[in-house]
């Protein structure tokens, strides 16, 4: 007996509580709707409905049966439209929410992208504020750090780590810290972040907490990159991802500090809403993410 065939017959015929409303929507009579029910439930070996002359009904075991068989007709639904979605061409406008520093690490990229898929429309949305995905109409969204929201799908990007830094002026003046406890005659510029306005604070291996705290603070601020002017600007000392720091540090312009004492790098993530199907512009965007960041 082929299984799906019967549990879909009995679905029909549950929820119609008809033999010949079942049959009709089927395409079969009503008395080869009453042979499949019977082979299943002999399969089983429990009554699943109550036939009268009048009505059907459903039986406990029926009902419990019923809603297992709903679930698993909804897979098979859902598995159909996934491989005929993935032959559609990816089109439409592709909502994505991103730190404000991402536009560092993901427009490099995008030109690229545009190229592969020429039909999706881009609306990037830099806000350094965990918004709610569902509720902002987002499609995707890339956050950094560990994940808590259990609602969404994820998948990891890549690494990166944490540099504390200088630029020459300032080190010209200060001297360079040679170790950990050197930094508190230093001047500090911290990051603040704005979801919670707590510090970012500076991991070194073998410093429990927070290094940065005994550190004198010269500036605090909420936005990355004015972060990074600032130590340009030779105010002082700070800590900051590798991917905004790469480009000036090549070019002699900040040096690297304290590096032995670096601790484990943080990461970022792609993810977007745990749903039924995954639309072709969203799966393209994550698939190229995974392929083209943080390699």
């Amino acid at each position: 007996m082929d299984h799906v065939s019967a549990i879909t017959v009995f679905v029909r015929a549950a929820e119609a509580r008809s033999f010949v409303a079942a049959g009709n929507s089927l395409g079969i009579s009503a008395s080869a709707v009453g042979k499949r029910i019977a082979a299943l439930e002999q399969k089983l070996g429990v009554r699943l409905l109550h036939r009268t002359t009048r009505r059907v009904s459903v039986t406990d075991e029926g009902r419990l049966f019923l809603e297992r068989c709903r679930r698993i007709l909804d897979e098979l639904q859902d598995a159909e439209d996934m491989l005929s979605r993935t032959q559609e061409a990816p089109r439409g406008t592709l909502r994505v929410g991103l730190p404000i520093i991402g536009y560092r690490f993901l427009l490099p990229v995008l030109p690229l992208f545009r190229e592969r898929y020429p039909d999706i429309e881009l609306d990037l949305d830099f806000n350094d504020r965990i918004v709610d995905i569902v509720d902002s109409g987002l499609d995707v969204v890339i956050r950094s750090g560990i994940l808590s929201d259990s609602s969404l799908v994820s998948r990891l990007l890549g690494p990166f780590r944490f540099t504390l830094c200088a630029s020459p002026a300032y080190l010209a003046r200060h001297g360079e810290p040679l170790d950990p406890d050197a930094l508190r005659h230093h001047h500090a510029l911290r990051f603040r972040f704005p979801t919670t306005s707590k510090l970012q604070p500076w991991r070194l291996l073998g410093i429990e907490g927070d290094a940065g705290a005994e550190v004198p603070t010269a500036l605090t601020c909420n936005n990355m990159e004015a972060l990074r002017a600032a130590t340009l600007g030779g105010m002082g000392i700070a800590y900051m991802p590798d991917f905004l720091t790469h480009e000036s540090l090549e070019k002699g312009e900040l040096v690297p500090l304290l590096e032995a004492w670096l601790s484990q790098p943080s990461q970022f993530s792609v993810l977007w809403p745990s749903s039924r199907q995954l639309s072709p512009k969203v799966r393209v965007f994550v698939d190229f993410l995974c392929e083209h960041l943080f390699q």
